[in-house]
C-alpha cells in the first residue's frame, strides 16, 4: 500500500473506532465496508471531516454477489457501493454497504448528503432492485414502468419474461410471453491466420 493510501487508512481507522466496518485494500484502491445501521453518519463524516473531505460522489452501482467469485460467496447477496472523489485531497474511495435482507433489498438514500445520488440510485434500484430509502422518487429510469423484474440480478433469465412491440391492429404496445428459444451463445473466435488487415 503506497503512503498516501496507508494514511488514508489510518484516518479512517482514528475517525471511525468504536463503529462497524473494516478498510481492504486491493489493485491500489481503498474500500471502506460499513453497516447500514452506521451508513448516514459515515458518510456525513467522509464529505465533512477537513481531512477527508470526500466532497463529491462519482458513482452509486448495485452489486449481486450471488455467484460471486468461485460461488463459494458466503456473504450477503446484494450492495449498493459508492465511489466518492476528494478534489481537494485528490483521492478516492469506494464505500461497500451491504443490504441486510436478501428478499428485499434496502439501505439508506444519501441524496441529503450528495444529491447527485438521485439518478444513480434509480438505476440500482431499476437494475438490481435495491431500495433507497428516504429516495424521494424511487421509480425506473433504464427499464419500462411495466418492466417485470431487475435485469441485472444474477438470476434474471438471460431473455427475460416478457417481449414488448407494437401492434399495429390494437395501435398500442402489447406485452406478450418471450417468443424466443432459449440458446447458448458461443463467442466467435477469430484466427491469426486467416485475418487480413
Amino acid at each position: 500500500m503506497n503512503a498516501k493510501l496507508e494514511a488514508l487508512s489510518e484516518r479512517l481507522e482514528i475517525l471511525l473506532e468504536g463503529r462497524d466496518f473494516s478498510v481492504q485494500e486491493h489493485v491500489g484502491e481503498l474500500t471502506l465496508v460499513i453497516s447500514r445501521n452506521e451508513m448516514l453518519s459515515v458518510m456525513k463524516l467522509l464529505r465533512d471531516d477537513f481531512s477527508l473531505n470526500f466532497e463529491q460522489l462519482i458513482d452509486v452501482c448495485g452489486v449481486d454477489y450471488q455467484a460471486y467469485g468461485d460461488g463459494a460467496w458466503q456473504g450477503k447477496r446484494f450492495a449498493a457501493v459508492y465511489h466518492l472523489l476528494s478534489v481537494n485531497k485528490n483521492q478516492r474511495l469506494r464505500v461497500r454497504v451491504f443490504a441486510e435482507d436478501e428478499d428485499f433489498p434496502v439501505v439508506d438514500s444519501v441524496i441529503e448528503i450528495w444529491p447527485s445520488a438521485n439518478w444513480f440510485e434509480r438505476e440500482a434500484f431499476d437494475l438490481f432492485g435495491i431500495m433507497f430509502e428516504g429516495h424521494p422518487d424511487l421509480r425506473r429510469i433504464l427499464t419500462d414502468y411495466g418492466f417485470v423484474g431487475h435485469p441485472f440480478r444474477k438470476d434474471f433469465p438471460l431473455s427475460g419474461y416478457v417481449e414488448m412491440r407494437y401492434d399495429p391492429d390494437q395501435k398500442r404496445v402489447v406485452y406478450q410471453p418471450v417468443s424466443i428459444e432459449e440458446r447458448e451463445i458461443t463467442p466467435r473466435t477469430i484466427r491469426e491466420d486467416t485475418f487480413h488487415g
